[in-house]
């Protein structure tokens, strides 16, 4: 049987997928986590062969996992669930290491056919986002802007900060001093334009880093 995680905050949602991953006799669930660190964590001790992973995650979001996975879980097949979509997502996603996207709005037989396809070790996207998919393509020049002039570490620093945490606890999360997480808040702010939390949150928001529930 091939193992699975699965990796989705919200609790009516990991149980549904986690159901339809069983009905399907060939897979065991091994991990279900509504923590992205966690659930990243876990993954990388236990090594899942498939992972059902949701964008806006809180503690680590899914782009961020992704890139983990990419340099240390190489062979394992990622299948993207999640309600939140754009082109630039997309295709930063699928260069993270993305096998497969699937919109949380799709009928639960869409899901069950990305999960058999991508498990084997395929490709699939549901039909809106093949759509993005193709937008994205045709406007390469819109991955130049956005979230993606941000460091891996502004990325996880406007996170923190879209989810409330003051300069000190995001140091100490991430083992930074405080002036350096200081320094960081500050170039994302510069890079972004962005001057203040309210507009960082809603930025994050809009980019798939946590949802509005977080």
């Amino acid at each position: 049987m091939k193992t699975v995680a699965i990796i989705e905050d919200q609790t009516a949602i990991r149980e549904m997928v986690s159901q339809a991953v069983i009905d399907q006799d060939a897979f065991n669930v091994i991990i279900e986590s509504g923590d992205g660190q966690e659930g990243c964590d876990a993954c990388l001790e236990q090594k899942p062969e498939f992972v059902i992973l949701d964008v806006m995650l809180p503690n680590l979001n899914g782009t961020e996992i992704l890139r983990v996975f990419r340099e240390k879980l190489p062979a394992t097949q990622v299948l993207i669930f999640s309600g939140y979509q754009s082109p630039s997502l997309v295709r930063e996603l699928l260069q993270a290491g993305a096998h497969g996207f699937v919109e949380k709005s799709a009928p639960l037989a869409e899901l069950r056919k990305g999960i058999e396809i991508v498990s084997s070790g395929g490709s699939y996207f549901g039909p809106e986002v093949a759509l993005l998919l193709r937008d994205a393509m045709a406007d390469p020049k819109s991955s130049e802007s956005g979230i993606n002039i941000l460091t891996k570490r502004e990325r996880e620093i406007l996170q923190l900060i879209a989810e409330s945490h003051s300069t000190r606890e995001i140091a100490t999360k991430l083992d930074i001093s405080v002036k350096t997480a200081e320094n960081h808040r500050t170039n994302l702010m510069r890079k972004l334009d962005l001057h203040d939390v309210a507009s960082l949150t809603r930025y994050a928001i809009n980019n798939g880093l946590i949802s509005i529930g977080s």
